[in-house]
């Protein structure tokens, strides 16, 4: 048995690095058997009543994940020189254990793009405490498992720690939740969302409290498609964030109301995907892409920065899904329009690289993260 220690904000299913965290955690203690000590800030419920795990709980003053980061370091150093011997994760900047630290998200590589002065001042002091906390961390961690390869060379050349130190390990996913869809199970998940059965919705899942997801970019597409009176396809955005009431207030302004639903954060993403016909993702910057990842699975094409790190698994024949340039709206338009043209086809291409997505499971990420730390 392994004692081990995962320092890092959050472990719950809700998705992202979150998902994955949590999804570690419980591979760990319940079909290994080992002893998980987890510091957070959050831990799901049925994590924290699972045999073998141990929380150490941090709290987030005034629920500020600025307030709450040094608190987290500083709890997840005490647990790990006192629980000795045990291997100890952190992820990113959380901690700087000088033992394995995985990679979800990496401050060197994107600078948030925040509305607001206050929020601009506020962003530039965290993300400069961030980037420091990150580059202390990572330059003592023995191994650094990274969420993609995109992330890798991040790491490499950002940080400059050495590729050797490196190890790649893609996320999982559920394959029973995150299935293929079938008509009966769309037709029923539309219709609790109140969706109509005939009209082709196109989906975005992202935060909306900054721009690195690239709504700004999707918005201005789905503004030049909606000139053409054929386009009959709706746009659905789940996710919340500051900036969510104003870009409802600017669906309407532009007349577009009609055209967006704005379903705010949606804990069941996979009813959300169910009912989708298309992923939109335009993000300026994305270490991997677990909504992607998710959405492939329940059989949908969809439509990416190229740049991302789920883009890496995409096959050449997939490569008008890819977007090369997220400042170009006019390119995102036209993979829509190209998807359009034949939602059949499109849905018919993505069949093989859903399967094997599909097959990937968090257990066998669970394994190569184990291997990956020499336990």
């Amino acid at each position: 048995m392994t004692r081990w220690v995962l320092i890092a904000g959050d472990f719950t299913p809700l998705g992202g690095m979150d998902r994955a965290n949590y999804a570690l955690a419980v591979d760990l203690a319940a079909r290994r058997g080992d002893q998980v000590h987890v510091v957070a800030h959050r831990v799901w419920p049925d994590l924290r009543r699972a045999p073998g795990v141990h929380v150490h709980e941090v709290r987030r003053p005034l629920g500020s994940h600025m307030l709450g980061a040094p608190l987290l370091a500083a709890e997840g150093r005490r647990c790990a020189a006192r629980l000795q011997p045990a291997r100890v994760m952190a992820n990113g900047g959380n901690a700087d254990t000088g033992d394995v630290n995985w990679v979800h998200y990496l401050h060197a590589a994107h600078a948030p793009l925040v509305s607001g002065l206050r929020r601009r001042l506020t962003g530039s002091v965290a993300h400069r405490y961030y980037l420091h906390r990150e580059r202390e961390a990572l330059t003592k961690a023995r191994i650094v498992i990274c969420n993609s390869a995109r992330t890798a060379r991040d790491v490499s050349e950002r940080i400059g720690i050495e590729p050797g130190r490196t190890r790649v390990v893609y996320y999982g996913s559920d394959p029973r939740r995150f299935a293929l869809v079938s008509p009966a199970e769309r037709a029923e998940a539309r219709r609790e969302l109140g969706w109509e059965t005939d009209r082709p919705t196109a989906l975005f899942v992202g935060a909306l409290g900054d721009r690195r997801k690239g709504f700004d970019r999707l918005f201005e597409a789905w503004r030049l498609l909606c000139i053409d009176a054929t386009w009959d396809v709706d746009l659905a955005v789940a996710g919340h964030g500051a900036d969510l009431s104003r870009w409802r207030r600017r669906a309407i302004d532009t007349g577009l109301a009609a055209r967006f639903t704005f379903l705010g954060f949606q804990q069941d993403i996979s009813r959300v995907l169910a009912a989708s016909d298309v992923l939109v993702h335009p993000a300026r910057y994305e270490a991997y892409g677990l909504s992607v990842h998710e959405a492939i699975c329940r059989g949908l094409p969809a439509i990416v920065s190229a740049a991302s790190g789920v883009a890496e698994l995409y096959p050449p024949e997939l490569a008008d899904h890819l977007i090369r340039d997220v400042e170009d709206v006019s390119e995102i338009a036209d993979r829509l329009h190209t998807w359009r043209r034949d939602m059949a086809a499109g849905a018919a291409r993505v069949r093989a690289l859903s399967d094997r997505l599909r097959s990937r499971t968090w257990r066998q990420m669970s394994d190569e993260i184990v291997a990956a730390a020499g336990a």
